[in-house]
């Protein structure tokens, strides 16, 4: 089962955009599904910032995962942040998330970056047992999230 750039394969762009409404809406009040299906455009121009990486079986989606500049409004300063990590349902606990987790950070160190950053609702140790760090717990757009971040040598963040 490979991990495919979004660019190679566009057509997946709906599909993932659709999940990560259902996912997410209310992390992102008034954007609707066109909305997000546009702002997802980004991901296809190429380049690591931003990306999105597609995890696939038998040529079809089943999980997703993105790099982008910025996932949190109140924290510019860091960057970049792992987001949009989902597994449908019938794959999930079966490596799908670790595999799209640990080959963004390996993109990510191999392109030199030194941290990536996230934050997550519900999934802080999931996301501690790959190796992040818990940064902050905070209140951000209603919800409680943890905001990890994890430390990248280049070359070490390997892929399984």
């Amino acid at each position: 089962m490979p991990i495919v750039d979004l660019s190679a394969v566009p057509h997946h762009l709906p599909t993932l955009a659709a999940w990560h409404q259902a996912e997410w809406a209310y992390l992102n009040p008034g954007e609707n599904l066109g909305m997000r299906i546009a702002r997802m455009q980004a991901y296809l121009q190429g380049g690591l910032v931003p990306s999105t990486f597609v995890y696939e079986h038998r040529g079809q989606p089943v999980g997703s995962a993105a790099i982008v500049a910025s996932d949190m409004d109140d924290r510019p300063q860091w960057s970049p942040w792992l987001a949009s990590v989902f597994v449908v349902p019938e794959f999930r606990r079966q490596g799908v998330g670790s595999r799209l987790v640990r080959h963004v950070m390996a993109q990510a160190a191999a392109a030199g970056h030194r941290h990536l950053y996230l934050f997550t609702p519900d999934q802080a140790a999931f996301y501690q047992n790959l190796g992040w760090q818990p940064i902050a717990e905070e209140s951000y757009r209603g919800s409680r999230v943890s905001v990890m971040r994890a430390l990248l040598a280049s070359g070490s963040a390997a892929e399984s």
